[in-house]
């Protein structure tokens, strides 16, 4: 892996000799190294980023998941958002596709998590408004810390007694049917998760970026073409006026991009 950005004028002077470790030479990156460059900023209060990965062709998935344009330095990524994550959010149709399954305990992370006073893994917070959810998966039925339900205050009765049986959390967080975004975020920092992961899907993310709750995306872009018509990693209304992102930082490793975008 090399950082293309930002390169600094002492780094681009090592790169230019030859010298070993530069980051703009090709070398392995540690989980510590990804850490640092990944951590969220201090003292902003909650805040919301999104991790993505998109073909050059602007797809978001292939036949309904995103794993096969994926590869592995995404995957030691991925990995490592959720390490620095208070709460995973998700939503429930990627839940469905994905066959997601509860964020685990990393030893290499274990250290860094309790200095941070956060739990053994990260929370999965999923978003739905029926609750048409399996609840004997393991998401439910085994995490390591018991998953949230994000759901409106119209869900069905139903459902939220067959989540709470399951073990999981139900939290309110929209009058209706479906979530406020800006409540979600609101209700997760009211349970001390501040630090938010959301990974899908393009629905989801829309409504994170329609309603002007996204802080930061971290974006993989993947040497695949797919071609057809699977979705973008944002769907949903467009958003009146485009919003502006500010590249914080550009990895490279076997043609994947890794970028991760700041609001400006």
């Amino acid at each position: 892996m090399r950082r293309l950005f930002p390169v600094t004028d002492e780094t681009a002077a090592q790169a230019s000799n030859g010298a070993p470790g530069a980051d703009v030479t090709d070398r392995e990156w540690g989980l510590s190294e990804l850490a640092e460059v990944y951590a969220y900023p201090v003292g902003e209060g909650p805040w919301l980023r999104a991790n993505m990965v998109s073909t050059l062709d602007g797809a978001g998935q292939h036949e309904g998941r995103s794993q096969p344009i994926s590869g592995p330095a995404d995957m030691r990524i991925f990995g490592t958002l959720r390490a620095l994550a208070d709460v995973v959010v998700v939503g429930a149709e990627t839940v469905r596709q994905e066959g997601y399954r509860p964020a685990r305990a990393r030893a290499e992370f274990a250290t860094a998590r309790t200095r941070a006073g956060q739990g053994p893994a990260a929370v999965i917070a999923v978003v739905t408004a029926s609750l048409d959810l399996d609840f004997s998966l393991p998401l439910f039925a085994a995490p390591l810390v018991p998953t949230l339900i994000l759901t409106g205050a119209q869900a069905p009765a139903d459902r939220i007694a067959a989540a709470e049986k399951a073990g999981a959390r139900v939290v309110v967080a929209g009058d209706g049917a479906g979530v406020d975004p800006a409540r979600a975020v609101h209700a997760l920092a009211e349970l001390g998760h501040t630090r938010l992961l959301a990974e899908g899907g393009p629905r989801l993310l829309g409504q994170f970026v329609a309603a002007g709750v996204l802080d930061e995306l971290c974006l993989t872009l993947s040497p695949t073409l797919v071609a057809g018509e699977a979705q973008r990693i944002s769907g949903g209304p467009s958003v009146k006026v485009p919003q502006h992102f500010e590249l914080v930082s550009l990895l490279e490793e076997a043609g994947f991009l890794f970028g991760r975008y700041r609001r400006t």
